[in-house]
């Protein structure tokens, strides 16, 4: 018989045919396969192709869909252990209904494994039982060069500068060493280059219009230029001069406009007042355009489902397709689905379910999370798409991000996967939503990074508005014990969820106990900047009022972002301690036994007496290994006697303690 496609022997009778150049065999492929596949690497992008199946199934049409995955590293093979990669990678010419043989995969993640599978369909595949038939591919991405700078922003100007400022490319694919800012002066084109998002042009000529275009380098290279921004440099005094009359003119006209927008803001709120409105605050918050519109709590109306009116769109059942259930809920099942409504391109959604013979207040409570999520629009909160509440069940539809639940994703990534960079990204925006809602007068109350999704390209989005029981890890302590909850509280809770983030989605306290957790603030965790780990210790302030707000939490994160070189970490950590707002008192111990009673471990003096450990001197030398040894088996218990015995040995040495 004849050689299969794409392979060739130089000999008649061969058992086998070797493939030919650029194309190859898989490992589970037999010598009589043709060769079938050829794997083409770009920048941001691969070019698969492949060779039509050799059994056609007695038809003549065929054409093809791609599925692509990101998976774990060291789960290649195991299509269950990979994610969907998301709206965010496109496909050339299509993802479906592919009639040739090759296709484009582009906006690809660098030093991220994919699973790709083109499948073979023909016209009666919609019949059969089994899935399409379908040859697949695994890869790495390698680093590619940054993505384009999204923008550029006038910082202030003068007659003979001015100074720009600019975000980092959303996908820098590593460090970033240095940015080029080229700008066009008469016919020729000079760059000015910076380490940080930070420039000032100078030797400017006064009110000339200047274009700009910016571009990112990191190891691999230069990304491409922005899109060109023209500013303009501040007039000469001389044309100021000679424009002052139209100048004061406008200002006068302005003033005018002013006064009588700010009369009719006053009677149309008296108006509000008097009329016995029963929401006269909320009336009166809106009447000039641009301003915050504030939170409304839906348990402020008399019927919660006048919420869900107001701030939600229903959706059409029919224009809404369940994939696949992905997990449950408190009152029933979560699914991924599609949502195509009219005029618009289809998206991928998540779709909570109401599970049948619930209560009226549980589905009041399951609904009130959309009159919640639907007064809010930022990239990143969570995008509330819709609800059904005319044919039930009611479901509540939202944005579906593929990476999940930000704990688990960072749990499954190792400590070299991502860069204290990319981590401080996804740190900065949980910020940038956590500012929004508090500009927006709403508290969190569970903010910890179980209730932060991640899509593909690491965005991550505030989420899970539903009712439920305090946190204890997470909540500050003003809220915890008198229920004062705040911006400030949700501060607090932003600072343990760096922690989260910087640890490797680990758990707070570890395994203390509730009691124990309010006593001590977390060491930083693993190679973080000590930069960062004081941000964290500024949002555990005791007092609520000496604690940093939203505001200046993101400009903190924006200088480290900017210079990278402060993220690095000074030394790795062996064992760092707790850290204690009130250290323990050690002026009146004497004793192993008193000692053990100020840390509140009474129940491990038989131990410390049977290990012989029976002068503070002693005890103050013990390390993790001898506390394991004694037979202490929490964690959080060994942690808390180590740490407390290095700081006996600081007050021994120092002679504050009789031994």
């Amino acid at each position: 018989s004849a050689c299969p496609s794409n392979s060739r022997t130089s000999q008649e009778g061969s058992r086998v045919c070797e493939c030919r150049s650029g194309f190859y065999r898989g490992p589970a492929d037999v010598n009589s396969s043709a060769c079938t596949s050829e794997l083409f690497v770009g920048d941001g992008g691969v070019s698969l192709r492949w060779r039509p199946p050799v059994d056609m199934g007695g038809r003549s049409e065929v054409w093809y869909g791609v599925v692509c995955r990101i998976c774990p590293s060291a789960t290649f093979a195991a299509p269950g252990a990979c994610s969907w990669c998301g709206e965010a990678v496109t496909f050339t010419p299509s993802q479906t209904g592919i009639k040739q043989t090759k296709v484009t995969l582009n906006n690809l993640l660098t030093r991220v494994t994919y699973l790709i599978q083109v499948q073979a369909v023909n016209d009666v595949s919609a019949l059969s039982p089994f899935p399409p038939q379908f040859t697949s591919i695994n890869f790495t991405t390698s680093q590619s060069v940054p993505s384009p700078v999204p923008s550029l922003h006038q910082l202030s100007r003068a007659p003979d500068s001015i100074t720009l400022s600019w975000p980092q490319p959303d996908r820098p694919n590593g460090d970033i060493l240095e940015y080029q800012l080229r700008y066009y002066d008469k016919d020729s084109a000079v760059s000015v280059f910076s380490e940080t998002n930070t420039v000032t042009v100078n030797s400017l000529a006064p009110g000339s219009i200047y274009a700009f275009q910016i571009r990112a380098r990191n190891e691999r290279g230069y990304g491409p230029y922005s899109h060109t921004i023209y500013f303009t440099t501040l007039g000469s005094s001389k044309q100021i001069q000679n424009r002052l009359p139209l100048l004061v003119g406008s200002v006068m006209g302005g003033a005018a406009f002013l006064l009588v927008v700010v009369a009719i803001v006053v009677v149309f709120a008296l108006f509000c007042y008097c009329t016995g409105s029963l929401q006269p605050t909320l009336l009166c918050v809106f009447p000039l355009a641009g301003g915050v519109k504030y939170y409304v709590d839906p348990s402020t109306y008399e019927d919660p489902s006048e919420a869900v009116k107001e701030f939600a769109r229903e959706i059409d059942p029919s224009h809404l397709k369940i994939e696949e259930v992905i997990g449950a809920a408190q009152f029933g099942e979560v699914s991924r689905g599609r949502y195509r409504p009219l005029g618009r391109r289809e998206v991928l959604v998540a779709v909570k379910m109401l599970r049948w013979g619930v209560t009226d207040r549980e589905k009041a409570v399951f609904m009130t999370e959309a009159g919640v999520l639907g007064q809010f629009d930022h990239p990143n909160v969570l995008k509330l798409e819709g609800v059904v509440t005319h044919n039930p069940p009611e479901r509540i539809i939202t944005e579906f991000m593929e990476n999940g639940p930000l704990d688990a994703f960072l749990r499954v990534r190792n400590e070299d996967q991502f860069s204290v960079l990319q981590l401080v990204g996804m740190v900065r925006g949980v910020g940038a939503g956590m500012r929004y809602l508090s500009e927006r007068n709403f508290v969190h109350r569970d903010l910890s990074a179980r209730n932060v999704l991640v899509n593909s390209n690491l965005v991550c989005k505030v989420s899970d508005f539903g009712l439920s029981k305090i946190p204890v890890r997470w909540t500050a302590p003003e809220a915890f014990q008198h229920r004062k909850f705040s911006s400030a509280s949700d501060v607090w809770s932003f600072g343990v969820l760096m922690w989260e983030v910087m640890s490797y989605g680990e758990r707070p306290y570890w395994d203390m106990s509730n009691q124990e957790v309010n006593q001590y603030r977390l060491p930083a965790p693993h190679n973080c900047p000590p930069a960062l780990h004081s941000l964290m210790l500024q949002c555990w302030q005791a007092e609520r009022g000496d604690r940093l707000g939203f505001d200046s939490l993101l400009s903190s994160l924006d200088r480290l972002i900017r210079h990278p070189a402060s993220l690095k970490a000074e030394h790795p950590r062996s064992t760092q301690p707790l850290l204690s707002p009130t250290p323990t008192d050690l002026s009146s111990v004497a004793t192993v036994s008193e000692w053990l009673t100020a840390l509140r471990m009474d129940r491990y003096k038989d131990q410390f007496e049977r290990a012989h450990l029976d002068t503070l001197d002693r005890v103050s030398r013990v390390t993790m290994e001898d506390v394991q040894n004694l037979g202490v088996n929490l964690l959080g218990h060994q942690r808390k006697i180590t740490n407390a015995a290095q700081q006996l040995r600081t007050h021994l040495t120092q002679g504050q303690v009789e031994v």
